[in-house]
């Protein structure tokens, strides 16, 4: 007993220290428009080269979905020095791993090395930006794995279709109205001339921020930068034109029919702010009330005491331009998709017109704590990090510090921005159900 005493006590201690950690950078401009940020932390000879792109689905032409996914794939088929087929077997025989992902707003490269392997990890970034080899093999063979992705997870997978099917009822004009897989059709159609022009526009030292961390020596690392990055040519900037959304004043009602599924979902959707307002974070806030774990306000509600649902979740899917704030359900036995939407809706109206309670409102903010603290527990999670905060709200210092904005968050300002944004008339509802046995 002495012995868990003492565990519980040592674990509380660590847990202190590593919430008492603040996280250390530099970051700088190279002379081609790079951004640069560095993070040492030699505690494990562990070291990652990660490069983000401001290239997202939202970047793409209507008529040409899927670039931005297409090209974290095409971007692995080989440069001019590393040949077709080699960049994974270099990385995996040098004891590293790597993978990249693409968002609606952004791409992510990254590798990560024993620390005695960072040139090579910086050199591989460089040849990416530098020397890709974008041929017509590499776009046919690309071209069918992205097919194959697809179809397992989305046209195949159960309830794979669901965000296709909300974002284009949401959104009418944003880019953001297509899913980062996009359109098979759209790929097939494109010419190896187009593909280039994407890359060019796109994948260039300033439209990009180069973030390493992990076991390394600043000025060494500094001079490899600047020997494999410095001279790659600046591109054109990339200019946007902000696009906005009509504001939604009445319900939207939307079906699809998935033949995957045998259980129907219902899904309320609500247009909602940027990724960095303040808003957005209370609605953070909102989402963890509603339905984060089984304490939670509606799956106590819906799945334990009344037994109407067989999951319910809610959660604010924050984006660069705009976000959407999701509640969805299934349904257990009989219950109608209505009473679901029925039950829903009241504990929103809870939250709209009563305050939470201040002990409540300590539980989230430990919550939030919690998830501050493990997102920056990892120096593959500090790396990810700094990078988005660059590239996505333009301050680095938020790795620290936005933990400080959710704490700020009051009572009066979860009911308020509830009342704002969660209302009947500002969503769409989408019954998504099982495709007819007639069909």
């Amino acid at each position: 007993m002495k012995r868990l005493y003492f565990s519980s006590f040592l674990a509380l201690l660590l847990g202190m220290n590593i919430y008492a950690q603040k996280v250390e950078f530099e970051e700088y401009d190279l002379s081609n428009g790079m951004h640069v940020i560095l993070h040492q932390d030699n505690s494990a000879p562990v070291v990652i080269t990660s490069v983000m792109y401001h290239v997202g689905a939202k970047d793409e032409n209507p008529e040409r979905t899927g670039f931005a996914h297409f090209f974290e794939h095409l971007l692995f088929e080989g440069t001019k020095n590393i040949k077709r087929g080699e960049w994974f077997k270099i990385v995996s025989s040098n004891g590293g791993t790597n993978n990249a992902n693409t968002t609606q707003d952004r791409t992510y490269y990254y590798e990560v090395f024993p620390s005695n392997n960072l040139q090579l990890g910086l050199w591989m970034e460089s040849e990416r930006l530098l020397h890709p080899i974008i041929n017509q093999i590499g776009v046919d063979t690309q071209n069918e794995v992205v097919k194959e992705e697809k179809r397992l997870r989305v046209d195949n997978a159960p309830y794979g279709q669901w965000m296709a099917q909300v974002f284009k009822n949401l959104f009418k004009k944003h880019p953001y109205r297509w899913t980062t897989i996009g359109s098979m059709e759209h790929l097939d159609a494109a010419t190896l001339e187009e593909f280039k022009a994407f890359n060019k526009k796109f994948y260039t030292p300033n439209n990009a921020v180069l973030v390493v961390a992990g076991d390394f020596e600043k000025d060494t690392a500094k001079k490899m930068i600047e020997d494999y990055f410095g001279s790659i040519p600046r591109g054109e900037d990339v200019t946007r034109t902000p696009v906005k959304e009509d504001p939604i004043t009445e319900e939207i009602k939307a079906t699809f029919e998935d033949p995957n599924i045998q259980i129907p979902a219902v899904f309320t959707v609500y247009r909602t702010p940027a990724m960095t307002t303040r808003d957005a974070r209370v609605l953070d806030m909102v989402s963890t009330i509603l339905s984060d774990g089984k304490s939670s306000r509606l799956y106590k509600k819906l799945v334990d005491e009344k037994k109407k649902a067989m999951q319910v979740v809610a959660f604010n899917y924050s984006l660069e331009d705009y976000g959407a704030y999701i509640v969805l359900a299934l349904p257990l036995g009989d219950n109608t998709l209505d009473d679901l939407v029925k039950e829903m809706d009241e504990e929103i109206v809870k939250l709209q017109t009563e305050l939470i309670s201040e002990k409540e409102l300590q539980k989230l903010r430990n919550k939030f704590e919690n998830r501050f603290v493990n997102s920056n527990s990892s120096v593959e999670g500090i790396a990810n990090s700094l990078a988005k905060y660059y590239m996505l709200y333009g301050d680095v210092t938020l790795i620290n510090n936005e933990i400080n904005i959710y704490n700020s968050i009051t009572r009066e300002e979860i009911r308020d921005i509830a009342k704002k944004y969660l209302n009947p008339s500002q969503r769409l509802v989408l019954d998504y159900l099982p495709k007819s046995a007639k069909e």
